[in-house]
Protein backbone atom coordinates (compact mmCIF):
# COMPACT_ATOMS: atom_id res chain seq x y z
CA UNK A 1 0.00 0.00 0.00
CA UNK A 2 2.70 2.74 -0.54
CA UNK A 3 0.20 4.60 -2.99
CA UNK A 4 -1.85 4.95 -0.09
CA UNK A 5 0.63 6.07 2.06
CA UNK A 6 1.90 8.74 -0.37
CA UNK A 7 -1.29 9.85 -1.43
CA UNK A 8 -2.19 10.44 2.61
CA UNK A 9 1.38 12.60 2.71
CA UNK A 10 0.60 14.61 -0.29
CA UNK A 11 -3.12 15.38 1.75
CA UNK A 12 -1.45 16.44 4.74
CA UNK A 13 1.55 18.34 2.82
CA UNK A 14 -1.38 19.88 1.29
CA UNK A 15 -3.28 20.97 4.22
CA UNK A 16 -0.29 22.12 6.15
CA UNK A 17 0.60 24.65 3.36
CA UNK A 18 -3.45 25.91 2.68
CA UNK A 19 -3.09 26.48 6.38
CA UNK A 20 0.16 28.33 6.49
CA UNK A 21 -1.75 30.43 3.84
CA UNK A 22 -4.92 30.90 4.91
CA UNK A 23 -3.84 32.52 8.55
CA UNK A 24 -1.89 35.13 6.76
CA UNK A 25 -5.43 35.72 4.31
CA UNK A 26 -7.41 36.20 7.64
CA UNK A 27 -5.00 38.34 9.14
CA UNK A 28 -4.45 40.75 5.92
CA UNK A 29 -7.93 40.73 4.74
CA UNK A 30 -10.07 39.67 7.67
CA UNK A 31 -8.67 41.71 10.33
CA UNK A 32 -7.80 38.57 12.52
CA UNK A 33 -5.19 39.01 15.13
CA UNK A 34 -1.68 39.21 13.96
CA UNK A 35 -0.48 36.09 16.38
CA UNK A 36 -2.40 34.13 13.87
CA UNK A 37 0.82 34.80 11.79
CA UNK A 38 2.73 32.10 14.36
CA UNK A 39 0.53 29.20 13.74
CA UNK A 40 0.70 30.12 9.97
CA UNK A 41 4.76 30.13 9.85
CA UNK A 42 4.71 26.88 11.84
CA UNK A 43 2.75 25.29 9.60
CA UNK A 44 4.55 26.04 6.54
CA UNK A 45 7.53 24.80 8.01
CA UNK A 46 5.63 21.66 8.27
CA UNK A 47 4.63 21.92 4.70
CA UNK A 48 8.40 22.08 3.97
CA UNK A 49 9.38 19.24 5.68
CA UNK A 50 6.67 17.14 4.83
CA UNK A 51 8.07 17.42 1.17
CA UNK A 52 11.30 16.24 2.11
CA UNK A 53 9.64 12.81 3.34
CA UNK A 54 9.08 11.60 -0.34
CA UNK A 55 11.47 9.23 -1.52
CA UNK A 56 11.47 10.11 -5.23
CA UNK A 57 13.15 13.22 -7.01
CA UNK A 58 12.10 16.65 -5.60
CA UNK A 59 10.82 18.03 -9.29
CA UNK A 60 8.63 14.93 -9.77
CA UNK A 61 7.52 14.96 -5.99
CA UNK A 62 6.55 19.21 -6.33
CA UNK A 63 4.91 18.05 -9.92
CA UNK A 64 2.94 15.70 -8.75
CA UNK A 65 1.83 17.23 -5.12
CA UNK A 66 0.18 19.92 -7.27
CA UNK A 67 -2.74 17.42 -8.42
CA UNK A 68 -3.07 16.61 -4.39
CA UNK A 69 -3.39 20.39 -3.38
CA UNK A 70 -5.89 21.14 -5.86
CA UNK A 71 -7.96 18.56 -5.01
CA UNK A 72 -7.63 19.76 -1.32
CA UNK A 73 -7.99 23.15 -2.36
CA UNK A 74 -11.61 22.36 -3.54
CA UNK A 75 -12.51 20.46 -0.70
CA UNK A 76 -10.77 23.35 1.66
CA UNK A 77 -13.54 25.49 -0.62
CA UNK A 78 -16.24 23.29 0.78
CA UNK A 79 -16.13 22.34 4.04
CA UNK A 80 -13.89 25.50 5.08
CA UNK A 81 -15.35 27.97 3.12
CA UNK A 82 -18.86 26.44 2.78
CA UNK A 83 -19.21 26.84 -1.10
CA UNK A 84 -19.99 23.59 -2.59
CA UNK A 85 -17.95 22.68 -5.41
CA UNK A 86 -19.37 22.67 -8.76
CA UNK A 87 -18.98 19.87 -11.40
CA UNK A 88 -16.16 21.23 -13.42
CA UNK A 89 -14.14 21.99 -9.62
CA UNK A 90 -14.92 17.91 -8.60
CA UNK A 91 -14.18 16.92 -12.70
CA UNK A 92 -11.16 19.67 -12.48
CA UNK A 93 -9.75 17.91 -9.24
CA UNK A 94 -10.32 14.95 -10.58
CA UNK A 95 -8.13 14.97 -13.86
CA UNK A 96 -5.79 16.63 -11.38
CA UNK A 97 -5.27 13.58 -9.28
CA UNK A 98 -4.86 11.47 -12.05
CA UNK A 99 -2.16 13.28 -13.38
CA UNK A 100 -0.24 12.87 -9.77
CA UNK A 101 -0.91 9.09 -9.86
CA UNK A 102 0.34 8.99 -13.01
CA UNK A 103 3.71 10.97 -12.60
CA UNK A 104 4.18 9.21 -8.93
CA UNK A 105 2.79 5.67 -10.21
CA UNK A 106 4.31 4.63 -13.51
CA UNK A 107 6.88 2.05 -14.30
CA UNK A 108 10.38 3.40 -14.00
CA UNK A 109 13.69 1.84 -14.57
CA UNK A 110 15.68 1.62 -11.95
Amino acid sequence: MPELKTLGLFMVTALAEIVGCYLPYLWLREGKTIWLLVPAALSLAAFAWLLTLHPTASGRVYAAYGGVYIFMAVLWLWFVDGIRPTTWDMLGSAVALLGMAIIMFAPRSA
